[in-house]
């Protein structure tokens, strides 16, 4: 159910682009994005740092878009908020000697601490990755491929995650093993 709740906006934003054009796909995406964050609240009782960042983002670039009628806002929203993850995260991880990974998760997940480090990585690099690619899509090509890319482009993060998993499961194991024997 959580990866429906993750899809709605993009997919009532893709419906309401293929029917009505960019304004109103935005004006929809801000609406389905509050409803989204509105009913992540009820279900956990809070909303995480990254769930108020991308509502503000979104809001904030949608907001500007249909006020000054110019889609490169919301196009650019994606890179903004992937490069602005990216940095935090090398920020927090080599200059603060902090791992916001291991500190957002670390409670429901027993790793080692090398594997946390390897994770926060992979996310460091995954995030500027999407930022670049978003970038490139916006630079270089129409506002229809933008959205085809939105859409489509969701293939990278269930991959990102599908590996992170696999990556992240024997890990589990050990740990986990290591609690039953102690």
């Amino acid at each position: 159910m959580k990866i429906l709740i993750d899809f709605f906006p993009i997919l009532l934003f893709f419906g309401a682009y293929k029917l009505y054009g960019i304004y109103v796909g935005t004006a929809v995406l801000m609406g389905a994005t509050v409803a989204q964050m509105a009913l992540i609240y009820a279900i956990d009782r809070r909303l995480q740092t990254m769930h108020k960042v991308t509502l503000v983002l979104i809001l904030l670039f949608g907001t500007l878009t249909l006020l000054l009628q110019d889609d490169r806002f919301i196009k650019w929203k994606p890179t903004v908020l992937y490069g602005a993850m990216s940095l935090a995260l090398a920020v927090a991880v080599w200059a603060m000697k902090k791992n916001f990974l291991k500190m957002l998760l670390g409670s429901q997940l027993a790793l080692p601490e090398a594997v946390w480090h390897r994770l926060n990585v992979a996310w460091i690099i995954y995030c500027a990755f999407m930022s670049l690619i978003n970038a490139y899509v916006v630079v270089n090509f129409s506002t229809e491929a933008w959205v085809d890319f939105k859409l489509w482009g969701y293939a990278f993060p269930l991959v990102f995650l599908v590996a992170q998993g696999i990556y992240v499961a024997p890990h589990i194991k050990s740990s986990e093993s290591d609690e039953t024997a102690a």
